[in-house]
């Protein structure tokens, strides 16, 4: 099977931009080399990868998974190719809406004091699962399970308490805590990578709830009134709001963080990250794969 960095870079593309115009644009290319270039790739792998219309293109499952892997592939590539001429790089941590909240700045601090020679870099994503799949960074710390059969290596680090988020001036504000009853007769704002708060409640008591991007979005509409939230203590620490009182939520179990990376590990210090991490949090030492 004869697929080439080029054939992979299309398919990346599509899957970016969406479109074949916008990705031809990308990489430069008129749009019809860039259909034959996918053609090419269709044909050597011997599966569609693309649904188009004359109106719409979506990538179909296989092309999906070949889409992150392109991604990674391309993203190793770029790394080695990097690191020949430039030496290691920053190891690339990811997370979605709070890191390790009050710990954060310590165990960033503690790792630069410890590890001078091999920096950390941070990224917020809407979704880091996805982007360790696609080699966007290195190891990602989640509150939400991985996907099973996702190559990933994970580790629990500990438990962290639910709170409720309230808009300030609510008369939920003025207790000292809340429970699950106390919001069931409210509309529940979710993150769309945050899929666990639904769950919370029992079959048939649910509330009404309903998604928004990011926890920017999210945090406005609890601010204005429009819902209430629940989400990990983290986040009190890491996005206060005037428009937002943070409340114990007392009748919910914790949320665990862990720590999730590629069975090969894509930086050669990503271990060591999660041992100085253990240190910082108590955890016992050993791994666990998903």
């Amino acid at each position: 099977m004869n697929v080439e960095l080029r054939h992979l870079r299309a398919l990346a593309a599509i899957g970016d931009e969406g479109t074949i115009t916008g990705a031809a644009a990308a990489l430069h290319l008129s749009q019809p080399a860039l259909s034959r270039t996918l053609e090419q790739l269709e044909s050597r792998v011997g599966v569609r990868l693309v649904d188009r219309t004359t109106r719409t293109l979506s990538l179909t499952d296989a092309g999906q998974r070949l889409y992150e892997r392109a991604h990674l592939i391309l993203r190793q590539l770029d790394d080695a190719l990097t690191e020949t001429a430039a030496g290691v790089r920053p190891l690339r941590i990811g997370f979605a809406w709070a890191a390790l909240g009050d710990l954060t700045v310590p165990l960033l601090r503690g790792w630069r004091e410890a590890h001078p020679g091999t920096p950390v870099q941070v990224y917020r994503r809407d979704d880091p699962e996805a982007a360790l799949r696609r080699g966007e960074i290195d190891a990602a710390l989640l509150r939400t399970e991985p996907v099973p059969g996702a190559g990933l290596e994970v580790r629990a680090l500990y438990r962290e308490r639910r709170v409720a988020a309230v808009p300030d001036g609510d008369p939920l504000a003025t207790r000292p805590t809340v429970g699950l009853t106390d919001l069931a007769d409210r509309s529940v704002v979710l993150c769309a990578t945050a899929a666990t708060t639904a769950d919370l409640w029992p079959e048939g008591r649910r509330p009404h709830t309903f998604s928004v991007a990011n926890v920017d979005e999210w945090l406005t509409v609890i601010a204005t009134g429009e819902a209430v939230g629940v989400t990990a203590e983290a986040t009190e620490q890491s996005h206060p709001h005037p428009g937002v009182r943070y409340l114990p939520l007392a009748d919910v179990p914790p949320v665990t963080v862990r720590m999730a990376w590629p069975r090969t590990p894509t930086h050669p210090a990503t271990l060591a990250f999660l041992r100085h991490l253990q240190a910082m949090t108590g955890t016992p030492t050993g791994t666990s794969g998903v």
